[in-house]
């Protein structure tokens, strides 16, 4: 049985679009790669044949992956307002003890991660943590950096 993939609306809206796109431009645009790529010739020595193919798996590959996810999605509700305690969808502003300083992340799903947006994973070591507590409870991470210490200061649905 496959994992359960957790996704909020938005996540869920984002992987069928996506989805969407491979499968209509993304094959159109490289069956085109192919057929361009067949003109030059001998198959056997044409790198921009076995480039164009290897593109043609990769996006295979990928509407396979989000056909699968989309079979095993489990739809994260959306909170309203302020939340008691951390749960996947809500932002969470913390404040980083070691270096005094204030930081927020949206808790999400696997497959919506995104550190440079400031989502991080429920599964990362950092959601794990914070999942479940609560405003003013400290939250100690082991991560691959070492130990890491914040506090909660708000829970807020985006």
């Amino acid at each position: 049985m496959a994992k359960t993939i957790k996704v909020t609306e938005d996540g869920l809206a984002k992987l069928k679009e996506e989805l969407e796109t491979l499968k209509t431009k993304g094959r159109a645009d490289i069956a085109e790669k192919i057929k361009v790529a067949r003109g030059y010739g001998d198959l056997s020595e044409n790198s921009e044949y076995d480039e164009a193919k290897n593109e043609q798996a990769k996006i295979e590959a990928r509407i396979a992956e989000i056909e699968v996810m989309l079979k095993n999605v489990e739809i994260i509700e959306d909170v309203k307002g302020k939340a008691k305690t951390v749960v996947i969808g809500v932002k969470v502003k913390a404040l980083d003890m070691e270096f005094d300083e204030e930081c927020e992340y949206r808790v999400v799903g696997s497959t919506e991660a995104n550190p440079l947006e400031g989502k991080i994973s429920d599964e990362s070591p950092l959601g794990k943590a914070l999942l479940g507590k609560k405003i003013g409870d400290e939250v100690i991470v082991d991560a691959p950096a070492g130990e890491l210490k914040f506090k909660i200061l708000e829970i807020t649905k985006n």
